[in-house]
Order: structure tokens, then C-alpha cells, then sequence
């Protein structure tokens, strides 16, 4: 079925052209009345091809920018505070910034439909950054300055779903190969294959392993990156999407599938980790136009966006709860023959930043979970509890005229210890004591303000209400050499610095520099990959050798070591059995992958009694056949 022929054969005389999004469908018109009162007929075609169609005017009959600019002004009020207006020409679509979204939307939509009928563009609003974010701005130059290409590209992408789509139910095979992440945390990767369709979830590396273990195993027969249709990017952590870059340096030109935050934190980390691998004098694997490249071909999907990736794959995003734009992605495979639920990293708990995992889906006959803090003994205390441990922890070294260095995650786990330390200050529960902030996480905050709908319902009301805790003044960053050594001389102080495992960034400096003082505490609140300087600092080294100034030295580790696992923003061990029991429907099989070999073979165990379904956890290099 040629659907966009059909689709156009309805609208005879009032179309110029068809052209696909990715799966959606765009029809450029230049009739102007038309497009001003044409809506209730697409209605009935969205019924009809159960597609997402769109209307939008030729080029031809567009209004120009600069009258456009004028009906923009006069329209919206101007407490919506206006900050930027910008074109896309290709698509006929005028982005509108504004710190307060809603009121250039208007009741209804009804200001928003005013601009359209008026200037023949359709507005998309954006809500301003409270921080300002260069990656994010580069991001939109980026997608602007392509948009020539995007359009070619997006087309190219749908021609290519709908070439052999069907609404026939398949019963063909479905396979997925663990090219990483089985029984191991970190490089995630699985490879997805139908007959039609190869779809890549998470492309990963481990930043704590070394050599070819840091990499997913992609030398493998049925990895064909000129055969690969899609990738899929579950959320923005290096385990997750650290070699996405690098599938694109060598000759990837296909889509991949994320949120919009973990489109721009995925740059923002793949950026920082070029920019890491230089200051350790080590080749990066990719460069900055590879990672362009990457946000060339992003698709971006909101959760509970339905869209087909392939002619037999149909996806969801669905929050997951872990960071920001994180993800679960429900696969609906050959029209309904299977539906796969890959849960990405996830929480199953309210945190400060974000609501619980999703637990309702429409269908559901296999599930590949994480199994991080799966283990019998990864019962964690509750957030109550691990806040106050926290707080105290930080006290005690305070009064002592110690420092606290918390190594951080930037995304997400960082934000979480942001959010508590403000909270703790503005209720008398902490003295207002210098909080320093080093490497990336200032810039994934100013991600965090341009994207409060992905955060929890809390934290997004004082973000709307002007009451950011970004924002706050008990935060310093950290952005020279030269800031830091006042930091490393000065008096007591709390830092929060990526990386969370010590490996590479600001962290290992300051640990360098504050290891020796039996006054100074180091709080590990985010999980510590094995073999990683974390992870051995965690198990009691007293001793260690690192580079400074270019030439090797013995630093001895006499601060005290604290590790506050109830932070963590995976699911822990009864939260994962509490996501299993509410998760509706009940899926027939259970696949345990991103977890230390013992906590996924007892989290199996587990499994496989209470909700007495199949269970396997694969090694590297495994085929499951889900059908």
C-alpha cells in the first residue's frame, strides 16, 4: 500500500506535496483557504490511515518573516516574555522561545491558532532556559543550519518504514543479541532483529573496564551497520550512549530515537568526553563533527508518542524515572505478534527530580530489566533516611574544618544532591556553607530549566513559578583552573564534581588534592563500576598512584569514605519486586541484563517464583529468540 499516494488521492486539487517526517505525514498546500479551514478533513484521514498527519502551507504562500515578527508582537502579551523567534523555512514551522510558554499558547491553543491563520506558518513554542545552555542553542544551529538535509532525511526515513509496511499481524521471528550489558553494568547494547528489521537499543561503552571490555561487542555476524535501520537511546548515561558518535565517524546515516533532553545531554557528554580523552593525552574515539552528525539524525519523541521505526517495529517511550528524558521503550513488533518492554535504567520510587516508573502498558509478552541493585542485601534505606545520613555526613566534616567531595553523575544524580542541600538550607538544616559546582552538571542544569515538562510534578511547579533551585545563589560554580585551586586551598566546603566513579574530570583533582587529610570526607551516592578508582576508594584503598603535572605521584587516601546507596536513582531491590508486581499486563518472560552476575542470577531466582514467568540472564554475546 502506497499510503501517501492514497492519503494525497483524498485531497485532489488541494495538495502541492506529500512528504514523510520519519512515520508522520506532512501535506504542503497552497491553497489558503485551504489550509486555514482544512483541518476537519484531516481529521478524517488521521481517523481513517490511523497516522499522524499534519498541514502546513507551500512556501509559496507564506507570509514574510518580517510581518510575521509584527503579528507575533501584537498577538502575544508581553509577559510571556518573548526571547527568541526562529524561522524554519523548509518546514513552514516559526519556533516561538518564551519563559512562559503558556501565555503565548494562549486558552485553547487559541492564540497560537490566531498566529497561524494570520501568517500561514505554523508556531511551535518553546520554553526559554532559565540557565543559559550554549550546547542546547548550538543544538537548535545545528537542526536550523541542516534543515535542507533534515527534510531529505526525515523522508528518506518514512519512504523507508512504509516500503513494506503492513497492518497484518506477522508471525515471523524475533531475536535479540546482547552485544552488552549481560550480567555486567555497563556497555549496553542489544541488537533487535526481525526478517525486515536490525534496531539497536543503547549504544554504550564502560568507562571503569579497559581495552576492547569498554566497548560493546560489535564484531559480530548479524552487526551490519549498513543493515542497521534505527537506534534507540534509552537515556543519556556514557553506559548507555558513549558510542553512539562513534556509529556515525564510521558511516552510520540512519535515525536514532531519544527525548529531547537526552538528545542534548548525549551531546553535551559525548563533548565532554572528547574533551577528557585529550586532557589524559589519549586519541578520542570520535570527533565534534561526529556528534553533529549524531544530532543531525536524531528523531525526537515525547512519552506516550507512538511512531513506527521500521515496516515492523512500532515504538513508545514511557518515563522511566532514572534522569532527565530518561526512557522505557515498549517494542510493538509485527503489528501486535510481540511486545517487548526494554526498561533502560529506571526507578520505581518518587524522587525530588522525578515521578516513579511507568508500570501500565497496552500489551506486554517480554521484559529486559536492569538488575543494578537486584541482589537480596541491595534492600536500600528509604530516601528519608539516606537524606539524613547525608546531611549529617556533611556537618560532621564541616565542623571539623573538613571539605566533602560527593563525586557525581552529572545527569541526574547530581541535580538530586542539588535539591536536597537547597532544601536542607532553606529549612535551618544545614548552615549555609559554600556548595561548589565542577565539570558538566551547571550545563546539564540549564538542561534540567529548558525541559521541566520531564521532571516531576514538585520540582516543575518552582521551575513554572520562578522558584528555581538551579538557580539559587548557595550554588557556585566552578569554570577555570584557577577557581579550583581557590576552592582545593580555601576553607571547609562541600563540591560536587563529575565523574561519579573517578574516572577522569574534576573529581579525581579534587579527591587528589583532598585524599591525604583525615579531616575531609569523600560521599559516594552513585553506583561505582568495577575496576574504577571509585570502586576500589569504595572497597578501602589506602593508596593509590596518580598523574600530576605530568609525572606520577603516591597519594595516600586518609579521608573517610562514605557510600549512601539509598540515593541512587535505580530501582533497588525491593523497588524493582514492587515495579514487577504492579506491572500490568504480566509479561510471559523476564530477561535480566545491566547488573553484576550474582545480583541478576538472584534477582532471576526471585523473579521466577513470584511472578512465575521464564526468566534467563544472558551472557555477552547470547541470542534469545522472543518468538
Amino acid at each position: 500500500m502506497d499510503i501517501l499516494k492514497a492519503i494525497t488521492d483524498e485531497l485532489k486539487g488541494q495538495i502541492k506535496e506529500g512528504i514523510f517526517e520519519g512515520a508522520n505525514i506532512v501535506l504542503y498546500t497552497d491553497n489558503e483557504y485551504f489550509f486555514k479551514e482544512g483541518e476537519g478533513k484531516i481529521r478524517e484521514l488521521v481517523d481513517k490511515f490511523k497516522k499522524r498527519i499534519e498541514l502546513r502551507a507551500d512556501q509559496k504562500i507564506l507570509k514574510d518573516k518580517e510581518f510575521v515578527e509584527n503579528v507575533i508582537k501584537e498577538i502575544v502579551p508581553p509577559e510571556a516574555e518573548v526571547s527568541n523567534i526562529i524561522f524554519d523555512v523548509q518546514r513552514s514551522v516559526v519556533i516561538i522561545e518564551a519563559k512562559k510558554p503558556g501565555l503565548v499558547i494562549g486558552k485553547k491553543g487559541l492564540l497560537l491558532d490566531e498566529i497561524k491563520k494570520r501568517t500561514l506558518w505554523v508556531p511551535v513554542v518553546r520554553r526559554s532556559p532559565a540557565i543559559q545552555s550554549k550546547i542546547t542553542e548550538n543544538i537548535r544551529a545545528v537542526l536550523y543550519a541542516n534543515n535542507t538535509y533534515r527534510r531529505r532525511f526525515l523522508n528518506k526515513v518514512g519512504t523507508k518504514i512504509y516500503s513494506n509496511w503492513s497492518t497484518e499481524k506477522s508471525n515471523s521471528w524475533v531475536r535479540i543479541s546482547f552485544l552488552g550489558s549481560g550480567r555486567q553494568v555497563g556497555r549496553s547494547a542489544l541488537l533487535l532483529h526481525t526478517p525486515n528489521s536490525k534496531v539497536l537499543l543503547d549504544c554504550g561503552i564502560d568507562v571503569a573496564a579497559q581495552g576492547s571490555e569498554k566497548f560493546p561487542q560489535l564484531d559480530v555476524p548479524e552487526f551490519d551497520l549498513s543493515q542497521l535501520d534505527a537506534v534507540i537511546i534509552s537515556h543519556a548515561h556514557l553506559d548507555h550512549v558513549g558510542l553512539l558518535p562513534y556509529l556515525y565517524k564510521m558511516g552510520y546515516r540512519g535515525p536514532v530515537y531519544m527525548t529531547e533532553p537526552t538528545r542534548d545531554i548525549a551531546a553535551l557528554i559525548s563533548l565532554d568526553f572528547i574533551g577528557v580523552a585529550y586532557k589524559q593525552a589519549v586519541e578520542p574515539l570520535f570527533s565534534s563533527k561526529d556528534v553533529k552528525e549524531m544530532v543531525k539524525h536524531s528523531i525526537c519523541l515525547n512519552y506516550g508518542e507512538v511512531t513506527d521505526i521500521t515496516p515492523d517495529i512500532r515504538i513508545t517511550f514511557y518515563n522511566s524515572g532514572h534522569v532527565l528524558g530518561s526512557a522505557m521503550v515498549h517494542i510493538n513488533i509485527g503489528n501486535g505478534a510481540h511486545n517487548l518492554l526494554y526498561t533502560g535504567d529506571y526507578k520505581y520510587g518518587r524522587t525530588r527530580l522525578l515521578d516513579p516508573a511507568h508500570t501500565n502498558f497496552p500489551r506486554l509478552e517480554s521484559i529486559i530489566t536492569e538488575s543494578t541493585y537486584g541482589a537480596k542485601e541491595d534492600v536500600l534505606p528509604s530516601r528519608k533516611v539516606s537524606e539524613s545520613t547525608l546531611l549529617e555526613l556533611i556537618k560532621k566534616t564541616i565542623e571539623r574544618g573538613g571539605k566533602v567531595l560527593i563525586p557525581e553523575l552529572g545527569l541526574g544524580r547530581a541535580q538530586e544532591t542539588m535539591l536536597i542541600i537547597e532544601d536542607a538550607i532553606k529549612q535551618g538544616l544545614l548552615d549555609k556553607i559554600p556548595v561548589y559546582i565542577d565539570g558538566m552538571i551547571w550545563d546539564i542544569n540549564a538542561i534540567h530549566t529548558a525541559y521541566p515538562d520531564f521532571l516531576g510534578g514538585n520540582i516543575r511547579s518552582k521551575i513554572f513559578q520562578d522558584n528555581n533551585p538551579f538557580t539559587s545563589d548557595i550554588f557556585k560554580r566552578v569554570g577555570s583552573p584557577q577557581e579550583r585551586k581557590e576552592v582545593i586551598e580555601g576553607g571547609p566546603c562541600v563540591v560536587l564534581a563529575t565523574s561519579g566513579m573517578l574516572v577522569g574530570g574534576a573529581s579525581v583533582e579534587y579527591f587528589r588534592e583532598f585524599a591525604p587529610n583525615p579531616k575531609n570526607s569523600i560521599i559516594f551516592v552513585c553506583y561505582q563500576g568495577v575496576g574504577s578508582l571509585g570502586r576500589q576508594v569504595q572497597e578501602g584503598l589506602k593508596q593509590t598512584k596518580m598523574i600530576v603535572e605530568g609525572h606520577e605521584e603516591t597519594v595516600d587516601i586518609n579521608l573517610e569514605v562514605h557510600t549512601i546507596p539509598g540515593l541512587t536513582a535505580h530501582a533497588g531491590r525491593n523497588e524493582i519486586l514492587n515495579f514487577f508486581n504492579r506491572l500490568k499486563p504480566k509479561p510471559k518472560r523476564i530477561i535480566i541484563n545491566h547488573g553484576e552476575l550474582s545480583k541478576s542470577l538472584d534477582l532471576a531466582s526471585t523473579l521466577y517464583r513470584s511472578q512465575r514467568a521464564e526468566t534467563n540472564v544472558p551472557r555477552n554475546l547470547e541470542v534469545l529468540r522472543l518468538k
